[in-house]
């Protein structure tokens, strides 16, 4: 058994003598682990950091073994990113969220080409691509089968004013139907559902609160996992560019509104 393929290292965990199992996303062959020899080598480390975009090489003898990797380096993300706070903090996180949600060996093509172009523009500051990255996550979230409806009103099918998302259902609610439920609500912020709007660290914070909440709920606590710490990370960094730090509680196990 043989392929190549262009692919996103996830991670990489040193084995043995230099060695290292590292953790890929491919287009095809979807998130793939194999042994990479001299993978944590001086020589060798630097490829196989998280975010980096390889082209690799896997073997092995029957299709259900761990297998040998070998590749090049193609763009080195996480070195590009080493310098900004920001952009290490997102780049953390979206290699955490794609190795511990995505089932292994699944093909889920678009999240792979939903997340290159995060990857390849970061270099240009984290902020411009803070609004792809949480479209990367609800994308994330579609192809696992836990896809949000932001299109129109839970209650009325409405297309205009909506402005919260329930909890519950994961569906958009109307201002004036959210309104009296408060905080158990989660802020819909508009670029989600236009993502030509401007968007700002608010935005951005509401919006990673509103995705986190349903891989939490979802994505991870169907396998029985916590949120990653890398993405827990990332939002705690947004938040921290808010004028007033406070985190806009909800969604707190309060029964929300019948949406």
């Amino acid at each position: 058994m043989e392929w190549t393929a262009p692919a996103i290292v996830l991670e990489s965990r040193p084995l043995g003598e230099g060695g290292a199992i590292v953790t890929l996303l491919t287009e095809e062959h979807g998130r793939h682990a194999g042994l990479v020899k001299g993978g944590a080598s001086r020589s060798q480390a630097a490829t196989w950091l998280p975010g980096n975009l390889v082209e690799v090489r896997w073997m092995a003898r029957l299709a259900d073994q761990l297998g040998a990797l070998s590749g090049e380096l193609v763009h080195p993300a996480a070195a590009l990113a080493m310098e900004d706070p920001m952009a290490l903090a997102l780049l953390s996180s979206a290699c955490a969220v794609a190795a511990e949600a995505l089932p292994e060996r699944e093909a889920h093509p678009a999240v792979f080409r939903g997340l290159l172009p995060v990857i390849a523009h970061l270099q240009r500051g984290a902020e411009e691509v803070i609004p792809d990255y949480i479209h990367w996550e609800l994308l994330l979230l579609a192809e696992l089968g836990y896809g949000l409806d932001l299109s129109r009103c839970a209650m009325t099918g409405d297309t205009a004013d909506l402005t919260h998302v329930s909890p519950k259902s994961g569906r958009a609610v109307r201002a004036d139907i959210a309104a009296p439920y408060g905080d158990r609500m989660l802020r819909l912020p508009p670029f989600l559902r236009k993502p030509s709007l401007p968007s700002g660290p608010r935005d951005w914070s509401d919006a990673l609160r509103l995705t986190g909440h349903f891989l939490s709920r979802d994505a991870f606590g169907a396998r029985h996992r916590p949120l990653p710490a890398a993405r827990e990370a990332l939002a705690d960094r947004v938040a921290a560019l808010l004028p007033l730090t406070g985190s806009g509680a909800g969604g707190n196990g309060e029964p929300p509104p019948p949406a």
